[in-house]
């Protein structure tokens, strides 16, 4: 299957999908080490994994879940969420990259966002938004600036910079705003598709499966 112009092929043995509620064990697994050893999430305890479960649903009732899986194990998954929950926000987005620790460095945090922001065009999203914690001072031992320096190299603009917001591991952490837009803003706002609607478009387009 030929992918659209402009999308990357994936490596051989890799493969993107949507996730199911059943990947919560293992997506939890992923997820797990940013909440114990890093302030990338402010999140004090790890969720369980029923909670994981139902947050995975959740998501896919309104937004895309994907999967980055290579030889059948996943490297990575990546979401978008509400940016806010009154419907003149329907059209923007929070978006979110986790990448299993074997997998940084790799460019799977590239493939995910490249078929997040695939999949939230075929729905009719037009601002990716994503909400980054940074250090407070220089030469902090749990978040550094890569994940801002990622976004902006995908073609986010810096929005805003939050001071001290965030209270982890015993220290204040800042937050910047990017955002990226994907889509026109004509004067009429076409509705928002869900992602049952989209599934086939982006298999056949991307192989998204």
């Amino acid at each position: 299957m030929e992918k659209e112009k402009g999308f990357p092929a994936l490596p051989e043995g890799m493969r993107l999908r949507f996730a199911v509620p059943e990947d919560a064990e293992r997506l939890l697994f992923i997820y797990a080490p940013y909440v114990k050893k890093t302030a990338i999430t402010f999140e004090y305890e790890v969720p369980s994994e029923t909670e994981f479960e139902a947050r995975i649903k959740n998501t896919l009732t309104r937004y895309p879940y994907l999967v980055l899986e290579e030889d059948g194990e996943p490297l990575g998954y990546a979401y978008a969420g509400c940016f806010h929950d009154r419907p003149a926000y329907d059209w923007a987005v929070e978006t979110s990259i986790y990448l299993a620790e074997h997998a940084r460095g790799k460019g799977a945090g590239r493939i995910l966002h490249d078929a997040l922001e695939a999949a939230l065009s075929e729905q009719g999203i037009l601002n990716m938004n994503a909400c980054i914690a940074v250090p407070a001072e220089a030469g902090d031992p749990f978040v550094t600036r890569n994940s801002e320096e990622f976004h902006a190299h995908l073609g986010y603009r810096l929005v805003g910079e939050f001071r001290c917001c965030g209270y982890k591991f015993g220290r204040w952490y800042n937050m910047v705003w990017m955002e990226k837009l994907i889509g026109g803003h004509g004067a009429e706002a076409l509705p928002v598709k869900r992602p049952e609607e989209i599934r086939k478009a982006l298999f056949e387009k991307y192989g998204i499966g």
